[in-house]
């Protein structure tokens, strides 16, 4: 079993054997066909009823599908009751569930394809832009640690509910933003320091580890004293 909202899970079913390439390909159509039209209740309906299909294919089940609803569920509530400050709560529910829909999406692909997979294979996309001087390795790397991302905020926005509980502070969902805002300031900080102790933002070729390994140990970095 996979952590929250991310991971490789292996297998041997039809979303595990399909190129990386492809998966994300159908990534970047799903999620325009979810995010770019106005959300009505049909199209995302059917959406809902393909990305089921895709999960029980992939030989994941709907208890991974329901585990990896459960991991966003207060990012969604945040989202959420943002909205509701400004729209009606009919476009705002609607909203929501589309964000939730692209983020499941996401994670069929990271759940049935390996990290360093997806990297190559955005490499290899970019490659055309190495004769323009774009360092597509870079870019790369940008992006998986998007992927990366996804589950640390997720780790976070759960040991700030598990650390009000342990306090006995109640609030609900808005009581958790400025926590989880702060936690993602300083890990994004430390990634910058970690990147930056790599070379990153120097103008020779960085030292880069390969594959996923390259995820962790930017996003790694000793403790602050």
């Amino acid at each position: 079993m996979a952590g929250p909202l991310s991971l490789y899970v292996p297998g041997t079913s039809p979303l595990h054997r399909l190129p990386a390439s492809v998966k994300l390909l159908g990534l970047l159509i799903g999620g325009l066909v979810i995010t770019v039209p106005r959300p009505e209740p049909l199209l995302l309906g059917v959406a809902a009823a393909v990305l089921v299909a895709l999960y029980l294919v992939a030989g994941l089940g709907l208890t991974e599908l329901a585990r990896q609803v459960w991991a966003v569920r207060w990012i969604i509530v945040v989202v959420l009751v943002g909205q509701l400050l400004f729209l009606p709560w009919h476009v705002a529910a609607l909203t929501s569930i589309r964000m939730l829909l692209a983020i499941l999406l996401a994670a069929l692909v990271t759940l049935t394809t390996r990290a360093s997979d997806i990297l190559e294979a955005i490499e290899r996309g970019l490659g055309p832009l190495r004769r323009l001087g774009v360092r597509t390795e870079r870019i790369a790397l940008v992006l998986g640690m998007a992927i990366r991302a996804v589950p640390i905020v997720i780790d976070l926005a759960s040991e700030a509910r598990d650390s009000q509980r342990a306090r006995g502070v109640g609030g609900g969902p808005t009581a958790m933003v400025v926590p989880l805002l702060v936690g993602a300031l300083r890990h994004a900080d430390d990634v910058a320091d970690a990147l930056a102790a790599r070379g990153m933002d120097d103008d020779e070729e960085p030292v880069m580890l390969e594959g996923s390994e390259r995820l962790r140990g930017a996003s790694r970095r000793p403790p602050r004293r």
